[in-house]
Parts: C-alpha cells; sequence; structure tokens
C-alpha cells in the first residue's frame, strides 16, 4: 500500500501593514538600533492594526495560496492552522478562515506547538 503524503501545491503569505523599524521602537522603549541588530539580526518588526488578527491574516494567506494552486476552495477537506496566537481559544482560527473562506464541508481546527506548529500541522495531515 502506497504512503499518504501531503503535497503542497500553492502557498500564501500575509503580514500586518504596519511596519516598525528599530528605530521606532528605540522611541517607546530604553533600546537602540544598533542593540537589537547586534544581538537579534532584527531591523524591523510588523504590527498589526486593531482589524488585522491571526484569522484575517491567515485568511489573506489562505486565498493567495489558494490562487497559486490555482483554484477555489472546492477541493479542500482540512485546514489546519498552525498558531500560537489564535484569535480565541474557540472558536480556533482554522474555523473561522474556513468560514469566511465559504468552505463548508471540510474539517477545521489549530494546532498550537509553537516553533514546531508547522511540522505538526504537515504530520496531522499526513496522517
Amino acid at each position: 500500500m502506497a504512503e499518504r503524503r501531503s503535497v503542497i501545491v500553492g502557498t500564501g503569505s500575509c503580514l500586518p501593514d504596519h511596519e516598525m523599524t528599530n528605530a521606532e521602537l528605540a522611541k517607546l522603549v530604553d533600546t537602540s538600533d544598533e542593540w537589537i541588530i547586534e544581538r537579534t539580526g532584527i531591523r524591523s518588526r510588523r504590527i498589526a492594526a486593531k482589524d488585522e488578527t491571526t484569522s484575517t491574516l491567515a485568511t489573506s494567506a489562505a486565498r493567495r495560496a489558494l490562487a497559486a494552486a490555482g483554484g477555489g476552495g472546492g477541493g479542500v477537506g482540512l485546514i489546519t492552522v498552525a498558531t500560537a496566537t489564535p484569535d480565541y481559544t474557540f472558536p480556533s482560527v482554522g474555523t473561522q478562515v474556513q468560514a469566511a473562506l465559504g468552505i463548508a464541508d471540510c474539517i477545521a481546527f489549530d494546532v498550537q506547538a509553537v516553533c514546531s506548529g508547522f511540522l505538526y500541522a504537515l504530520s496531522v495531515a499526513d496522517s
């Protein structure tokens, strides 16, 4: 019997619109651009606006992934969202994305495993 594996046929991403530089951050807390870069390499970070949540960003990324895959949500049977920052405990981000995409007939849930979340989500999809 052939082993069943996930196949990535399209990817998508989405970032909050607001980018905060180290210089801007230094105006808010006692730090400097040089100090941050020396220790972390970070030059800027994205800050979500009040209307930008994990589910809205995930929905935008999912739409882009579906478009890159060459289709809508018609063939989607599972939505697994790997996040450590859900909008709420309930409902899950996965079900919020599912509703926003209008995909009624599929399973949707979150996997919360921090840095290894993607690998766990992919493992769940393979299973």
